[in-house]
């Protein structure tokens, strides 16, 4: 018997090796972070009224998504340079979902691009690192553009100064720059990516590219992927909003017409990435936010898969967006 036990005792610690080393392999660092902080990630297939689903979500995959409009807000300043809103998503009566919006004077505020490809931080750990007082103190933390299996750039990104992300690319959405001449969200159709960032302090490609410089809705696929979304954009006037929902009612051409029709004057409007990813904080005056994103669920052909992990605790987040005062 003890040898039996022995022999068992001899085979769970080699097939837990190889599960470690497979994962070390294909997903380095981040990885093994993602698999010890909360067990790794897993797609399950769902009906679209399962209770493991929000009930924004579950709105939302109804046969006819209802119409929604943006309920009663305003910009409240917390600071010289920088205003909140909350933007409640109705349909007819009923909130089924919430804007988070933060409009920065660019003039006031520096945007930079930060990538810890090892996972190791969270909302909570990455608001620990960078604080909110004083010149230099960070307001905003986000998550920011996509990232690749070993938590690095997925896209190009240039991080104070640094290039970080894919040399070739064909990007074709948009991309935040930061550079001597300020702060823009630039459309690219027309422009190489290349030449947009050639002198920028900090960028960020993503896509799709929610509102075009044609004032219209740039999501060229639709489709109904849920997810707790994320976008920074540029209005009329040269401001900057950094943009986060609270639930995942939003499908990404639903979220660039509700944008449109939200009299936000937006010049451009750049999605980042979302899902449980989407963590926000925000730390100005007494003006303190701090959300946890849940949800991305996957939608095709009528049939929905939603993602979930084995342990409840915030992700990691490698690929972060930065606000900090000048």
């Amino acid at each position: 018997m003890k040898k039996a036990l022995s022999f068992a005792a001899v085979l769970s610690t080699l097939a837990v090796l190889s599960a470690v080393g497979y994962v070390w392999q294909k997903h380095g660092v981040y990885g093994l972070n993602a698999l010890l902080r909360r067990g790794g990630s897993y797609w399950v297939a769902v009906e679209p009224d399962d209770a493991r689903l929000s009930p924004a979500m579950q709105l939302a995959l109804k046969p006819g998504t209802p119409d929604v409009i943006a309920g009663a807000s305003s910009w409240n300043e917390t600071e010289p340079g920088f205003q909140v809103r909350e933007i409640p998503v109705m349909a007819g009566d009923r909130e089924v979902d919430r804007l988070y919006l933060n409009r920065f004077d660019p003039a006031e505020f520096r945007f930079v691009a930060r990538n810890e490809p090892s996972g190791a931080k969270d909302i909570d750990q990455w608001e620990a690192a960078l604080k909110p007082e004083g010149a230099g103190g960070t307001v905003l933390i986000v998550n920011g553009s996509y990232f690749g299996l070993k938590g690095e750039a997925d896209t190009p990104f240039v991080s104070m100064g640094a290039r970080l992300g894919p040399g070739e690319y064909d990007a074709k959405a948009g991309v935040w720059v930061a550079n001597a001449s300020g702060t823009h969200v630039v459309d690219l159709t027309g422009r190489d990516w290349r030449a947009v960032v050639e002198n920028a302090e900090n960028a960020m490609v993503s896509y799709p590219l929610l509102v075009g410089e044609d004032g219209r809705n740039n999501v060229r696929a639709r489709s109904n992927w849920l997810a707790n979304r994320t976008f920074i954009a540029e209005d009329r006037e040269g401001r900057i909003i950094v943009g986060s929902t609270k639930d995942a009612f939003f499908s990404l051409d639903r979220l660039a017409n509700f944008l449109l029709e939200s009299e936000l004057e937006l010049k451009t409007a750049l999605n980042l990435d979302g899902g449980p990813i989407a963590g926000l904080s925000v730390r100005s005056g007494n003006y303190h936010l701090k959300h946890y994103a849940n949800w991305e669920a996957q939608v095709l052909d009528g049939k929905v898969s939603l993602l979930q992990a084995p342990l409840d605790v915030p992700w990691g987040m490698p690929v972060v967006l930065t606000v900090e005062r000048k």
